[in-house]
């Protein structure tokens, strides 16, 4: 058996589903960070024990998790309020939870965008650290979310988890990606994310990602270079119309970026 945490701030939208997901779980957590709404009330009638703690950013509140909620079990999988687990997946994790030779599991996300799964233009599978040893696994802060901390030993899941990006609306997304883009150029122009230029070419295909994202911030043109990178090479147009805006928001993302990183760098000449 393994525990869930769930990390929550005005979640009454979205929560019941991520609850109702993860209603096999005999140990469901939910980490609020002062929401104003019904999402404690939400949770606790679900069975949920609530916690709270105010957000200072995501691996900030996961590494609390980690180290002061008594969980019932020694594994966790952590969710957000806007995801989802399957069936598939929490089978595999019951299996995964006997293992004792690794910190934590990779898990991919399949990102769902106006109903449908859009994997060509979300670089589907993308692996994140979701499914991890308590206490012993931490998280460290990059850019807007978190990942393993270097010493962490990770194996693979082999199903995934839903996340609906379009949940909010469009103005709800752009709204945090506003916020996202702050966090992203403010790590950027200190140099905190600086990656090795080798990790272009590493082999595995995560490292070569994060080289991409970091070393792409230093290019002209980045939010028409982002479009066509997610809706032509990355075959964003085989999603249909979904896979299409998506790209067009991500491209209005990586504008927010760059006006951020020059604002930034002129505040500091």
């Amino acid at each position: 058996m393994y525990s869930v945490l769930i990390l929550t701030l005005n979640e009454e939208r979205d929560l019941p589903r991520c609850l109702a997901s993860v209603s096999h779980c005999d140990d469901v957590v939910v980490l609020d960070s002062g929401s104003t709404d019904r999402t404690a009330e939400i949770a606790r009638a679900a069975g949920a024990r609530v916690f709270v703690r105010p957000f200072d950013n995501f691996a900030g509140q996961r590494n609390h998790a980690q180290r002061h909620i008594p969980f019932r079990h020694p594994w966790v999988f952590h969710l957000d309020a806007d995801e989802q687990m399957t069936p598939e997946l929490a089978a595999e994790c019951a299996g995964a939870s006997a293992r004792t030779d690794v910190d934590g599991f990779y898990v991919a996300p399949k990102m769902m965008f106006r109903g449908r799964w859009i994997p060509h233009c979300t670089d589907f599978p993308a692996y994140q650290a979701r499914f991890v040893r308590a206490p012993e696994f931490t998280f460290i802060e990059v850019g807007h979310g978190q990942r393993e901390a270097p010493d962490m030993r990770l194996d693979r899941l082999k199903t995934s988890y839903l996340h609906d990006l379009s949940s909010g609306g469009e103005e709800e997304w752009l709204a945090r990606h506003r916020r996202y883009a702050q966090a992203e150029a403010a790590q950027y122009v200190q140099g905190a994310s600086a990656v090795p230029f080798s990790e272009l070419w590493s082999r595995q295909r995560l490292l070569r990602r994060r080289a991409l994202k970091h070393f792409s911030f230093a290019l002209p043109g980045r939010p028409f270079l982002r479009f066509v990178y997610q809706y032509v090479l990355r075959g964003g147009w085989l999603d249909g119309r979904p896979g299409l805006r998506y790209c067009q928001l991500l491209a209005r993302y990586e504008g927010f970026t760059v006006a951020e990183i020059r604002r930034l760098r002129a505040a500091v000449r």
